[in-house]
């Protein structure tokens, strides 16, 4: 249900925006959808959150940043936090997180802690002078939630002006924001005037920079705890044995080697029992001849690469019968075996052969 302008006599604004009562089914509905569609615009908007009114806009609207940090007459060296819907958004949004700023999250999410952490250096937004970072929290508010659920991140700070109190109405925040805003919604006066506690989670410990309504009593015990936790674990880790895989890749080479060792077992015992003349004759070379006139014809056609060199022979006696009147014997001797050119291959002995390819394997 939109309000076109409030009581004369308690506040007198020169131009009104819509107000949306979101106290009512209806009106949240619409003042929701309304809302939503401004921001998406780069609009302003006032909404409620769980700690006082604050104004918003899309945090990847440029213009709409500019129009916030304008209607509270603030610079760019102040630039406004990102609210967000979820605990997911974070690592969308920020890099580097620390493990003591998810222990917080943990504890304080949704809930008045806001984290400034180092943003994502590849989102396209200008949030103003921001060094690098991004303060982010997620409120601990029905509508506010609802609102973000529908825009995404925004980038809200409390509807006041800059030295100004805080709004915990939306009439407060109508009277000094006035038209600077496209939408309003009220849902009610907000309790507590205290803003969310400002942490500074780049470093190693995080730092206050404004105290809020989380206290730090409750930041040091949700730390100290984390500290304990974390000296446990490690405690732990350093007790427990190695990893079975890790078991098994410091096997591996001891394994390796009692493989290997069969194997070379294996071979000595072969060579021990090749005979001797095996191991004299590898394969490739000629077995040893017995000396004689073929094995020197052999050798020296081996040596000068042919039969045409080869001196002629003085046949030896053979102690044979000669017929009379011929220079041929009388019983004709055996034939010479014959000898082979340069061209003729020269086989190996079998058992030989066999050794060769044992080794050769």
């Amino acid at each position: 249900m939109a309000v076109a302008a409030l009581p004369a006599a308690r506040h007198t604004l020169s131009v009104m925006s819509p107000v949306y009562d979101c106290t009512t089914e209806e009106g949240r509905a619409e003042g929701i959808a309304k809302a939503a569609e401004a921001a998406r615009a780069g609009e302003v908007v006032v909404l409620p959150t769980d700690t006082v009114y604050g104004v918003g806009t899309d945090a990847f609207s440029t213009e709409g940043v500019r129009s916030i940090l304008a209607a509270k007459g603030r610079g760019r060296e102040m630039p406004p936090p990102v609210l967000v819907p979820n605990v997911r958004a974070v690592d969308g949004l920020a890099s580097d997180v620390p493990p003591y700023a998810r222990d917080l999250i943990r504890e304080f999410w949704p809930g008045a802690l806001t984290l400034v952490l180092e943003a994502q250096p590849s989102l396209a937004w200008d949030l103003g002078d921001t060094n690098g970072t991004v303060a982010l929290r997620m409120p601990d508010d029905e509508l506010a939630l609802e609102v973000l659920e529908a825009v995404g991140p925004m980038a809200v700070t409390s509807a006041n002006r800059t030295g100004e109190p805080a709004a915990t109405t939306m009439v407060e925040a109508a009277t000094q924001l006035g038209a600077a805003v496209k939408v309003y919604l009220d849902d009610g006066p907000r309790s507590s005037s205290q803003a969310s506690t400002i942490l500074d989670c780049t470093g190693e410990v995080p730092v206050v920079l404004r105290a809020g309504a989380i206290s730090q009593e409750q930041l040091d015990r949700v730390l100290a705890e984390a500290a304990e936790t974390a000296s446990a674990t490690e405690a732990t880790e350093a007790a427990e044995p190695v990893d079975a895989a890790e078991t098994a890749q410091i096997a591996e080479p001891a394994e390796a080697a009692q493989i290997a060792e069969p194997a070379e077992a294996a071979d000595s015992a072969q060579a021990a029992e090749t005979p001797e003349t095996d191991l004299a004759d590898p394969p490739g070379r000629v077995p040893a001849l017995e000396p004689g006139p073929e094995t020197d014809l052999v050798t020296h056609r081996l040596e000068t690469g042919g039969p045409e060199a080869v001196p002629e022979m003085a046949p030896e006696p053979t102690g044979e019968v000669v017929a009379p009147g011929t220079s041929e014997p009388a019983v004709p001797p055996a034939p010479e075996p014959a000898v082979g050119d340069q061209t003729d291959p020269i086989e190996l002995p079998a058992q030989q052969t066999q050794t060769a390819g044992e080794h050769s394997a």
